[in-house]
């Protein structure tokens, strides 16, 4: 297999739209971009891939699935499928980060830590966040900080949950501990130890965090917050949040149910967040992808459940450019860009050289998706999977 490939003419979008442009993918990284790139006298075998009519754009990063299933809030039957290889390759996803959720006794670090390896070795790029809704927070090895220093796959804890029934209702002194020993387990172990922080439909909304940070050394930026679209108050209060500099997080997977009853769609929430003058820096989109997704009544009763798609994290970020008319650059960022860096992964979300070569390509004429390449390996092609994973034979 050909471990060189040469892409050409191809309209580079980094996220920052570069313009037409040649790139060439040596093993698993990119080495190198120019216009008219000329590689005649290499002896070695290239693969050149005409990207004419194509927008090249950063393999795509899913900051919130549950690898292992979520749930279930209907009890044992409800307990939602594991994520397979394609379901995130066929939407274009080459990165993604896997949690617990609500329950962290069924559903397990070590299996949501076999999960991701699973996933790596069959194409794309894991990791995962030590805890669960819950503090204190379930640990492997007795405690955040050394979680995230001795566990590689561990970039940060939780989600943990505020402002939602299902919380274990925390305390700001312990937010306040969470996010210091995430803090110092990824300075120790060069991570970004970010807290994800679940938060429901509450009337506390973002207080929680506001809270934890003042009179401390603690930053927001320290919390990443998402399902900020879950209503126009949280949503309101989520622009707060990002114009003191936090990063805020809109979830794609939805239910007829939850938009009949004041979720802002996700496509809206970017492009109302844009246009409020929120950096594109401070704002991603994640799928919550194979997580429980609970219908309830006014009373509080389960009476429905459906299940997260990782595949509309790209299907929102194309509405919104198609029918909102939100800047593809834009778009591309919020799941790409925005959530490597937040995440602390330094080779991922970008287009340069020396980057992971995790790339896609976009017909131009429609913005489908083409062909996927997870650090240098093709995965998809003609928007058909190439590669499966083990039991989608």
């Amino acid at each position: 297999m050909s471990t060189v490939k040469l892409f050409k003419n191809a309209h580079l979008i980094s996220p920052k739209d570069l313009g037409t442009m040649d790139l060439l993918v040596a093993g698993h990284q990119i080495a190198a971009i120019q216009q008219g790139l000329n590689i005649g006298n290499s002896n070695l075998p290239v693969e050149i891939i005409d990207a004419s009519h194509c927008y090249l754009v950063p393999g795509f990063v899913d900051s919130l699935v549950h690898f292992i299933g979520g749930g279930g809030e209907g009890g044992f039957a409800s307990r939602t499928p594991e994520m397979q290889l394609t379901d995130a390759t066929l939407g274009g996803i080459t990165t993604a980060i896997g949690v617990l959720g609500t329950d962290a006794t069924t559903r397990t670090l070590t299996n949501l830590l076999a999960k991701a390896h699973a996933l790596e070795t069959e194409g794309i790029s894991t990791y995962c966040h030590t805890g669960s809704y819950e503090i204190p927070c379930r640990t492997l090895m007795g405690t955040i900080t050394d979680d995230l220093i001795l566990i590689d796959k561990f970039i940060g804890v939780g989600e943990i949950a505020i402002s939602d029934f299902r919380s274990s209702q925390p305390t700001i002194e312990e937010l306040r501990k969470v996010a210091a020993a995430a803090k110092v387990g990824g300075i120790l172990s060069g991570k970004a130890g970010v807290v994800s922080v679940h938060v429901g439909s509450g009337e506390s909304l973002l207080q929680p965090l506001w809270q934890a940070v003042a009179g401390t050394e603690l930053k927001l930026s320290q919390f990443y917050p998402t399902h900020i679209n879950r209503n126009e108050a949280l949503f309101q209060a989520g622009l707060e949040f990002a114009k003191a500099g936090g990063v805020i997080d809109f979830t794609t997977s939805t239910t007829a149910y939850d938009l009949q009853h004041g979720e802002v769609a996700a496509a809206e929430a970017l492009a109302r967040a844009l246009q409020a003058g929120i950096p594109a820096m401070n704002l991603t989109l994640s799928s919550d992808g194979n997580a429980s997704l609970p219908v309830y009544n006014n009373d509080g009763v389960l009476v429905g459940l459906e299940v997260g798609k990782v595949q509309t994290l790209y299907q929102v970020a194309r509405q919104a450019v198609c029918e909102l008319k939100v800047p593809l650059s834009d778009a591309i960022t919020a799941i790409t860009a925005a959530p490597a860096a937040v995440l602390g992964l330094k080779h991922k979300g970008r287009i340069a050289v020396a980057m992971d070569a995790d790339l896609v390509l976009l017909n131009k004429s429609d913005l489908t998706i083409r062909d996927v390449f997870a650090k240098g390996r093709q995965l998809v092609k003609d928007g058909k999977a190439i590669v499966k994973g083990t039991f989608e034979q």
